[in-house]
């Protein structure tokens, strides 16, 4: 590489609050994603000899978080999760506005999602890509992440009450991804 611009560690600060978003809906924890979001950068930095220039650095920074987040995940089964949302009920929540959707209850049943379907919400839905890409970070058919993204939205739907003519009042572009029905699914 005789161009520094065209080193791709130049490329991975671009690449941090899409990261960080990723890992917070992950693990609804904001210390824990910056932790997780941390392990990736220096994961990726160390093996960058592997990344393949002119490939998807997003994909394969996402691709890296999630494996270590279930690396993580692995790992901790015997530490003693937040089932009475103790310590969640200090973390700052974005002010309630008027509309139908309440951030709160937002978090409520996207928290009563399981793992995958959070995750391809969050991928599809959140985070622009494909359905092909997400099925590619995911090691699965493209089939699959179309199934986890509907039944997941079926589910929001019905954790928050919202009929198929509900109108919801969205101030969060990221929440209005993630609920939003696609005519491709």
């Amino acid at each position: 590489m005789t161009d520094a611009a065209q080193d791709p560690r130049d490329d991975l600060v671009n690449h941090l609050g899409a990261l960080r978003a990723f890992a917070i809906s992950l693990t609804r924890n904001g210390a824990t994603a910056d932790d997780l979001v941390q392990d990736t950068l220096v994961k990726a930095w160390t093996n960058i000899d592997k990344f393949e220039n002119g490939s998807n650095m997003r994909a394969w920074l996402f691709t890296i978080l999630r494996n270590t987040y279930y690396s993580l995940r692995r790992k901790r089964k015997r530490e003693v999760e937040d089932a009475d949302g103790a310590l969640s009920a200090t973390l700052a929540q974005k002010p309630d506005h008027d509309g139908r959707l309440h951030m709160r209850d937002f978090q409520v049943a996207f928290a009563q999602l399981n793992d995958e379907q959070r995750e391809a919400l969050t991928l599809v839905g959140a985070g622009g890509f494909s359905y092909e890409e997400a099925a590619e970070m995911c090691g699965v058919k493209t089939g699959t992440i179309k199934s986890r993204v509907n039944r997941a939205r079926a589910r929001l739907s019905e954790l928050m009450d919202l009929g198929e003519d509900s109108k919801m009042e969205l101030t969060d572009t990221v929440t209005a991804g993630i609920v939003a029905r696609q005519g491709a699914a």
